[in-house]
């Protein structure tokens, strides 16, 4: 180890000993100790200094997590603000202005603001560049109209991050702008979409002459395309660095039920739980390895490939559960609509579980479009013919 990475690794502990010496985790609150750490310049040390981090190299992150949580520290309730943290952030780092990452990243980080996310659309899921919300430019700002779903967090979100039309004389991947738009804006209706699980765990929401300012734009205009690849590029590595504890979430139910239910047991379930045991594993693994590149600052290709895998082992590992309780296995407990701040696949009972799961190969990206992205941009496999890439949005049949 050089003595400069020593050095740097000196200074950072003795930064993180001044954090907790002047605020002490035992008596200081969430919010307070959070906006200290930000201004610390812990809350990414890899972010330049003055926006939460001290332009370090990302591994370190871990050594300054690592003493943190030695000290009881108090630590994000990601779920509230996940969206914010693992998708917003990186994109307004990326692409924001001066003044949008000063006004933005302490608050999404603190938890004082929360994210959501306004891509997919009715008709514009799998196929997301062909979304149809448009962005109107009127002097200083832009009028908004369409429809986006799947909306976690829209409930309870500040700001959205949102993909609207803004040229539809071009083809689709050309004419598309990335905005921050306020949910406080009048036009911008919220509604909830009750899933099979009896939940409406996400939003649809209806954007009506809203008003969007061109300071509110990230990025150049029509370069939008360009702008959600790094969203979703972190969104699928979020997902799939995930990397949880051996039998973890779904896949430690299976296992604890099938310990317990011994007169259940029979060899061909005994063969497809030990084939599942080693496929979560290997998506556990994968995971891990994704995760430990992140933070060296090596963004790898397994984000989409680890996803997938996730996915798939949730649904196999729920459907067998199912089997395995034979009619136990039927009953739901409550079919109530809540509105949930958090959904834990793992919670309840095993037929939320096997519903809740339907829903891995759609979030995030579909698996159908993962394979696709996969083979085209990690084997280099001949993409497939698309005869709309060079037809100007408003000449496609819809």
């Amino acid at each position: 180890m050089s003595n400069e990475k020593t050095d740097v690794q000196t200074d950072l502990r003795r930064r993180v000993e001044a954090l907790l010496a002047e605020h002490d985790p035992a008596t200081t609150d969430q919010l307070t100790f959070l906006r200290a750490r930000f201004d610390a310049g812990l809350a990414w040390v890899w972010f330049p200094e003055g926006l939460g981090g001290l332009g370090l190299p990302r591994e370190l992150q871990l050594e300054v997590n690592a003493q943190l949580d030695a000290a009881g520290a108090p630590v994000h309730e990601r779920y509230k603000n996940q969206v914010g943290l693992d998708t917003a952030a990186p994109t307004i780092l990326a692409f924001g202005t001066e003044e949008q990452k000063r006004r933005f990243l302490r608050p999404l980080w603190t938890g004082e603001e929360v994210w959501c996310q306004l891509f997919s659309e009715p008709g514009a899921g799998s196929d997301l560049a062909g979304l149809s919300t448009r962005a109107v430019r009127e002097g200083d700002s832009w009028v908004v109209n369409g429809q986006k779903v799947w909306t976690s967090l829209a409930h309870t979100a500040r700001w959205g991050i949102l993909l609207a039309r803004t040229d539809p004389d071009v083809p689709k991947h050309a004419g598309i702008t990335f905005f921050v738009c306020d949910m406080h804006e009048p036009g911008v209706d919220v509604r909830p979409l009750r899933q099979i699980t009896g939940e409406a765990e996400f939003y649809e929401v209806f954007l009506t002459d809203v008003r969007v300012p061109d300071s509110a734009r990230l990025g150049a205009e029509g370069e939008g395309w360009k702008v959600a690849n790094t969203t979703l590029n972190n969104e699928r590595e979020a997902i799939g660095g995930s990397a949880p504890q051996r039998e973890a979430g779904v896949t430690g139910v299976l296992f604890r039920t099938w310990r317990e239910r011994p007169e259940r047991r029979t060899p061909e379930l005994h063969d497809r739980l030990l084939s599942l045991w080693v496929e979560a594993e290997a998506a556990r693994l994968s995971g891990l390895k994704l995760r430990q590149k992140l933070a060296a600052g090596q963004p790898g290709r397994e984000g989409s490939a680890t996803k997938l895998a996730f996915a798939k082992v949730a649904q196999a590992t729920t459907g067998l559960e199912v089997e395995l309780l034979g009619e136990d296995g039927l009953r739901y407990s409550d079919w109530t609509e809540t509105r949930p701040d958090h959904a834990d696949p793992s919670g309840r009972d095993a037929g939320y579980r096997y519903l809740r799961t339907k829903a891995s190969s759609i979030a995030g990206g579909t698996s159908e479009i993962l394979r696709n992205i996969i083979a085209e941009r990690v084997l280099g496999l001949p993409p497939e013919p698309r005869v709309d890439k060079t037809v100007p949005w408003k000449d496609l049949p819809r």
